[in-house]
């Protein structure tokens, strides 16, 4: 979901600065939730900031980019090998125990999908595999 305009909370604040006004009655007004509002005007005291946090992040990649290497070679070897077979191909060689699900969304950036138990590349699009491998290789 995305964070409420600056203009919204600009108008929220000086609404409440103008009226003598419940925060709850504000919300109502504004139709959005009163944790929101309480969470905007303790922030704008606090830090006299309307803008909204950052977002925190995601966790990050199990897999070094030799490993991402070592996993689209292991598909190019065999482009038919199952998921829990690239699964334990990968732990036997790295010793990085990965889910199913990692394994599928790694092969989806580097272009590859799963197609009648293949993995091949996306049609009319390059081959983010080998673009990866070549960029890592320069470097």
């Amino acid at each position: 979901m995305k964070p409420y305009s600056i203009d919204l909370r600009r108008k929220i604040t000086e609404t409440y600065e103008r009226e003598s006004i419940s925060q709850r009655k504000l919300a109502q007004r504004f139709r959005v939730a009163p944790s929101f509002i309480y969470k905007l005007l303790k922030q704008y005291r606090e830090k006299g900031t309307l803008e909204a946090k950052s977002h925190g992040g995601g966790q990050s990649l199990k897999l070094s980019p030799e490993n991402i290497i070592l996993l689209g070679e292991l598909v190019e070897h065999k482009n038919d090998t199952t998921l829990e077979e690239l699964r334990e191909q990968l732990h036997e060689q790295t010793q990085v125990l990965l889910s199913n699900s990692t394994i599928s969304r790694v092969l989806t950036r580097l272009g590859l999908t799963r197609k009648k138990k293949r993995f091949m590349p996306v049609k009319n699009k390059p081959n983010e595999f080998k673009i990866y491998r070549e960029s890592t290789d320069n470097k």
